[in-house]
């Protein structure tokens, strides 16, 4: 496949990755998973610090149905948000797409493309799939049609080609700006597409061959934490499994943050937090609605196989006058494979942290180290 790459990347150099990118140190260190066997190795991914923090899948498609109908389709949306005690701001620009009966429409990332990004990132982290190259600063994923489709029916999410493509072109043609509220320029702003650079066969070549290689670079903010070490392996399989958005984002959250899970280290997380931050319950008119769901979506942590949560959260209700609910403290108690998972990610990284300055010669010690 690298000779392939070498050819074609003398007709588009400024597009496709060069060979080297794909033994680099970063992304070597990005595929050497902590597991056992192949079984758990096929059970883990990557979860990123800062990327995976942005809401940015937070629009439905139910809801751009709607906007279509009353024809109020925004050209923008803006979602704020904190990341480590910074407020943030995150404006959207949707992909306008051409439909093949002519039809031009607007399409908000969604639910759909978090999906298709997370298997693209899950391919990423297999050999010969996944490239960085540090002087361009970029990082991306080599694939095809098939096995990103034969990913998502493996983790129960099937999708037709054309659903796929769709979910690809929106997530290439949609601008996603980041911004500190106070207007400050520095390591939180960016103003990028969430796949850039996508080289794609040809129509006709798609219908012949649909293992044809596709390409496209990651968000910049993926690139940096590849660069800055800022990501944590995790159970994907897990986040697959769950078919409700909300406990992709929890499980997520968790998988970051609940780094000292233990079975004497509680966690605690209020509801208007997982509001404010995943922008996923706005649209209940209902208080209780929106406490009812985060509920479920905690529920659905503590029943998945294998278990995030050892336990139902504890919940601290509180109220104000006539009984009116102000907010929600949720007490999370971790399962023990999380806290074997959590563990597990912590020895990795700390053995990728050692090995990033180590010279390319000696780097063959981390995956000898990382199964050991």
């Amino acid at each position: 496949m690298t000779d392939e790459i070498t050819k074609q990347s003398q007709q588009k150099p400024p597009m496709l990755p060069k060979r080297e990118s794909f033994t680099s140190t970063q992304i070597d260190l990005f595929q050497n998973l902590l597991c056992n066997n192949k079984s758990e190795r096929e059970s883990l991914s990557n979860v990123f610090d800062l990327w995976d923090s942005i809401p940015r899948y937070v629009v439905s498609r139910q809801q751009q149905d709607k906007w279509r109908k009353t024809g109020n389709f925004p050209l923008l949306h803006e979602v704020g948000f904190h990341y480590r005690g910074r407020e943030l701001t995150a404006t959207i620009q949707p992909a306008i797409i051409k439909d093949k009966d002519g039809t031009i429409l607007s399409y908000f990332p969604s639910a759909n493309e978090e999906l298709i990004e997370d298997v693209l990132r899950k391919i990423a982290a297999e050999q010969n799939n996944g490239y960085y190259d540090q002087n361009k600063h970029r990082c991306g994923v080599v694939f095809t049609l098939y096995m990103v489709r034969k990913e998502l029916e493996k983790r129960g999410h099937g999708r037709t080609y054309k659903e796929i493509n769709l979910s690809i072109d929106i997530m290439a043609r949609s601008v996603i700006v980041t911004n500190t509220s106070d207007g400050e320029e520095g390591e939180f702003t960016s103003n990028s597409l969430y796949l850039n650079n996508l080289f794609r066969v040809s129509k006709t070549k798609l219908t012949d061959d649909p293992d044809a290689k596709w390409f496209a670079d990651f968000h910049p903010f993926a690139s940096r934490a590849l660069d800055e070490l800022t990501y944590r392996q995790f159970n994907y399989a897990r986040l697959m499994s769950h078919k409700n958005q909300l406990t992709r984002w929890l499980n997520k959250v968790l998988s970051l943050k609940y780094i000292n899970a233990s079975f004497i280290n509680a966690f605690e997380i209020r509801f208007s937090t997982i509001k404010r931050d995943s922008k996923l319950l706005d649209g209940y008119a209902l208080l209780r609605l929106a406490v009812a769901a985060v509920d479920t979506a905690f529920l659905e942590l503590q029943s998945c196989q294998p278990r995030l949560l050892g336990n139902v959260p504890e919940k601290k209700v509180i109220r104000g006058t006539r009984g009116k609910i102000l907010d929600v403290i949720y007490v999370l108690h971790p399962s023990q494979e999380f806290i074997a998972e959590v563990k597990a990610a912590s020895k990795r990284k700390s053995i990728i942290t050692e090995q990033v300055n180590v010279p390319k010669k000696q780097s063959k010690n981390t995956e000898n180290k990382l199964k050991s």
